[in-house]
């Protein structure tokens, strides 16, 4: 084996301050690696921290449904209070919640079921005393389905698709999360009302969905009109009486379809709209 002395290279004997590191990899290589890196951040990956999850994973949606009850019971009934209209931006502010509206709209779902059989089986008792069967709480599970289908319809279907609209329409000013947070939670006005329709007096009812009706259209309409407002086209804004109008349907197949059980001898007034057939 034959050994070759080579001379030592005279910088090397300066010190470390002198040596230098070069990347031997092309133009092309690192334009390569760059573009690769920014593929990744766009689809929501970064190397060089954890990593996100993607918009069909459910690990996507955790964050909209971390938060304590606490928070969620204040976000509740401050939709009650004169100062909502500032609703969004103090209160669901600097996150919105999804988890909020779900049991909200579910709690409706479920409050609009059994206080309608609760409302049905003290009108067929009141109707007849000495009948014992008339006392026993019968459930029409068809009711249930309908009330599915109406809040979540209204409760989410029609937030999302606002928000879509007013994409379409360029208008930016608020996320779908905080459409559906701040439609969601202003149905909780309609909880306490399905558990007072119980009560057999017609008059009583119209009040209760009068004032329900007013509360959460005055909620709603205070916080959605200044997000129509920042639009350019000035008729965009006629979205709110379309919305208005919605609302105020919304209330009425509430009151028709699951508090129209009445007593045969009426407690005061007269109904100004008679029971839908089938359902008195």
């Amino acid at each position: 084996m034959a050994y070759v002395q080579i001379e030592a290279d005279e910088r090397m004997e300066e010190g470390p301050e002198r040596l230098l590191f070069q990347s031997f990899l092309g133009t092309d290589a690192r334009a390569a690696t760059a573009a690769n890196q920014g593929s990744n951040a766009s689809r929501g990956y970064i190397s060089d921290g954890p990593k996100r999850s993607s918009f069909w994973q459910l690990e996507y949606y955790q964050p909209y449904f971390d938060v304590d009850t606490k928070t969620v019971i204040r976000r509740c009934y401050t939709t009650l209070l004169p100062h909502s209209p500032n609703y969004l931006s103090a209160h669901l502010t600097p996150s919105a919640d999804l988890y909020g509206p779900f049991w909200t709209l579910t709690t409706l779902i479920f409050a609009l079921f059994v206080c309608s059989s609760l409302a049905s089986s003290i009108a067929a008792w009141l109707s007849n005393p000495t009948d014992a069967s008339a006392a026993i709480l019968e459930y029409d599970f068809g009711l249930l389905s309908t009330a599915v289908g109406l809040v979540y319809s209204y409760g989410i279907g029609v937030p999302v698709l606002l928000w879509l609209a007013l994409r379409y329409l360029g208008v930016g000013e608020w996320s779908v999360v905080e459409a559906v947070a701040v439609w969601g939670y202003g149905q909780f006005v309609w909880i306490p009302v399905a558990l007072l329709c119980v009560i057999p007096v017609p008059i009583v009812r119209w009040v209760l969905v009068g004032l329900a009706f007013l509360a959460s259209g005055w909620y709603l309409v205070a916080n959605v009109y200044p997000v129509l407002a920042t639009a350019d086209a000035k008729p965009v804004r006629l979205i709110i009486i379309l919305l208005a109008a919605l609302h105020a349907a919304i209330a009425l197949c509430f009151k028709v379809l699951f508090f129209s059980y009445y007593v045969i001898s009426e407690v005061g007034p007269k109904d100004p709209i008679p029971p839908v057939e089938g359902i008195a």
